[in-house]
């Protein structure tokens, strides 16, 4: 999944939903991963900073209500909300996504267990859920029929693979087009200005794999979870 956890809110984003391995099989040594507790890193994180819910309402602009809520699970916060509390307690956003498992340097991840997080316009299922590796990030993609990333285009660090597993898509890099239908590739440095769409009437289905040399960035985010 994105590096030290995923940069989704349930809000206006993407919430990963992870399956239980059933019982008797096992990921040779990998733990079941859970659900990611944002609340609970959040409290941490604040009173790993020293930090009363009130002073951090101060710093954040948020209010005190909000962080409670928040904190007790009993709100989802949004990206732009978690971008608020991440420049307050100067961690990346994604400091709010780790989980306490372990992570190992071999991601082995059977086809009915891995993570899936739904978003607008479809479904991002992480090949990579439980590695330690940060490098990259890949993903199986499947669009909802005549669904696209919009405006303002995308652009983060680092680069970018597509490979068109079933229906039509199309991807527009720096003004030029490319389309991509079942076996076609792409791949292109992500700092190009670039958007995707679903030609198609019904779903069409992408790996995804995203590296970006950046180790702050969040290029799954400004993928998928637009403001």
């Amino acid at each position: 999944m994105p590096r030290k956890g995923s940069p989704f809110s349930r809000q206006r984003g993407l919430r990963w939903q992870y399956q239980e391995m059933p019982e008797g099989m096992s990921w040779d040594g990998a733990p079941p991963i859970s659900e990611i507790n944002v609340g609970g890193n959040l409290r941490r994180l604040r009173e790993e900073h020293n930090l009363s819910i009130r002073a951090l309402a101060e710093i954040s602009g948020l209010a005190i209500n909000t962080l409670s809520l928040i904190e007790n699970g009993k709100s989802s916060p949004s990206v732009s909300t978690l971008q608020q509390l991440a420049v307050a307690l100067e961690v990346p956003i994604t400091a709010f996504f780790e989980t306490e498992s372990p992570r190992n340097n071999i991601a082995y991840v059977k086809a009915d267990c891995r993570p899936r997080a739904s978003f607008d316009h479809g479904i991002l299922e992480d090949l990579g859920a439980g590695a330690a590796i940060r490098a990259v990030e890949p993903f199986v993609l499947t669009l909802e029929p005549e669904t696209g990333s919009g405006f303002p285009e995308i652009m983060h660090t680092g680069y970018e693979f597509v490979y068109c597993l079933e229906g039509r898509i199309a991807y527009t890099i720096e003004g030029h087009t490319f389309l991509l239908e079942p076996g076609d590739s792409l791949l292109f440095e992500a700092h190009l200005r670039h958007r995707w769409q679903n030609l198609n009437s019904t779903k069409s289905r992408t790996v995804l794999v995203l590296y970006p040399t950046d180790e702050n960035d969040t290029p799954t985010q400004r993928h998928f979870s637009r403001e």
